[in-house]
């Protein structure tokens, strides 16, 4: 690290972008540094797949949306009555108490899609509004367990006791809790700046719509990263190094230094046989979230972890703003589900307004297939454990009304 970066001060950035201190910070960094034009040792100059796509291409090359049929939701109907007829808690749903012999093949073929293909996928005409929450949440959980078969645990606690807590909810919370005790934009109707989640898929499912605004949008990292290769190559040398991320809710330790980015290249052999092929293709990964690095509201960063550099604020911003540029907005309506590659795909919504009547709402799952999944970084290893190691199906809980994750608490209840 150079000198100029041995700093004390956390940099002049918060959780909202602010275009004009970018560019500001753009400019100065060019004119007062000289800048590495080298990209980190093995890594690429430009990637090739389709996971490389952006607003101006996308519809022509790829239909990301599978509209379920009257035969694909009465077999969905099917499997509920099953599963419910086994009187077993919703943790045990899996291919086998949720069975969907005609849409399972399709249901793999839009896995391989998520990490093979484009990177995400929307599945359009859950049954939302015919349904109790309880049901509705079994179709939901069921119907992605033959995408992924392990979920996820997204908090540690429920009403204050151990468990495994395989659904969080996306809900504006303020007119519950107070400002203090909201530590992150999911439980607000602020708009979500690009990030990137825990795990290997994230899924979706909209119970309902926001009266005005909200929309969801998906970005290509690797889009974004053949634009830094090209042209700032130093900032994709800040990101694959060490950062000072934050770890809220983590009582063990206030922070760990790990990269954002990472590159895994191609590995194994191929043959001309057609019965032999051993090629693992080469995989680009960005973990990241903003708030991590600049904290937001009830949860801000703290004092007594090293402040990030000013390069590294000038590549938050960067990514940010160019996952705008390149983003795909998606008309997100009720009884939609969208999963997304939580490894090379950013994610972001809209601020929104609710009314008494229309309440944005959105379930999520953490997800995880064995067959397709991409290998873990060892740096995010541990990471990854807190997600998916131990969680049992008799430990699982799909809590069915909103409530503030333990890393996402902040204030006087944080525990």
């Amino acid at each position: 690290m150079a000198i100029a970066e041995l700093v004390t001060a956390q940099p002049d950035i918060g959780y909202t972008p602010d275009f004009d201190k970018y560019i500001a910070r753009v400019k100065k960094n060019l004119a007062t540094k000289s800048l590495d034009k080298s990209l980190p040792p093995g890594f690429p100059s430009k990637l090739e797949s389709n996971l490389v796509w952006d607003n101006t291409d996308i519809a022509s090359r790829f239909d990301w949306a599978y509209q379920l049929s009257t035969s694909d939701l009465d077999e969905l109907e099917a499997a509920l009555q099953h599963f419910k007829s086994l009187g077993k808690p919703l943790g045990y749903l899996n291919q086998d108490t949720f069975p969907l012999p005609k849409l399972h093949s399709k249901l793999r073929a839009i896995s391989n899609e998520i990490h093979n293909g484009f990177g995400f996928q929307v599945i359009r005409g859950l049954p939302v509004s015919t349904h109790s929450r309880e049901d509705i949440v079994a179709i939901y959980a069921g119907l992605a367990s033959h995408i992924a078969p392990i979920r996820g645990r997204q908090d540690h606690l429920y009403d204050g006791k151990p468990a495994d807590v395989a659904m969080n909810h996306i809900k504006d919370l303020t007119a519950i809790y107070d400002a203090s005790k909201i530590g992150a934009p999911a439980y607000t109707s602020d708009k979500q700046v690009f990030h990137t989640d825990s795990g290997d898929i994230i899924a979706l499912l909209c119970l309902n719509e926001a009266a005005e605004g909200g929309q969801s949008k998906v970005s290509s990292s690797w889009r974004v990263y053949n634009e830094l290769a090209a042209t700032r190559p130093d900032l994709i040398r800040t990101l694959a190094e060490d950062w000072p991320v934050e770890l809220f809710g983590d009582k063990d330790k206030a922070f760990v230094n790990r990269p954002l980015l990472h590159y895994q290249p191609q590995t194994g052999t191929e043959s001309k046989a057609s019965f032999y092929r051993m090629l693992k293709p080469e995989r680009l990964i960005i973990q990241y979230a903003r708030r991590t690095f600049t904290g937001f509201q009830g949860l801000p960063r703290s004092a007594n972890i090293p402040p990030i550099t000013e390069a590294q604020a000038e590549a938050l911003d960067t990514l940010h703003f160019l996952a705008e540029k390149y983003a795909l907005g998606l008309e997100f309506k009720q009884g939609d589900v969208q999963f997304v590659n939580n490894l090379s795909v950013f994610h972001a919504r809209d601020g929104f307004t609710n009314t008494a009547e229309k309440q944005r709402h959105l379930v999520r799952l953490w997800l995880r297939d064995p067959e397709n999944a991409w290998k873990t970084p060892e740096i995010l290893q541990e990471r990854w454990d807190k997600v998916y190691a131990g969680v049992s199906a008799e430990n699982q809980v799909f809590p069915l009304e909103p409530y503030i994750r333990t890393s996402s608490l902040g204030g006087s209840e944080k525990k």
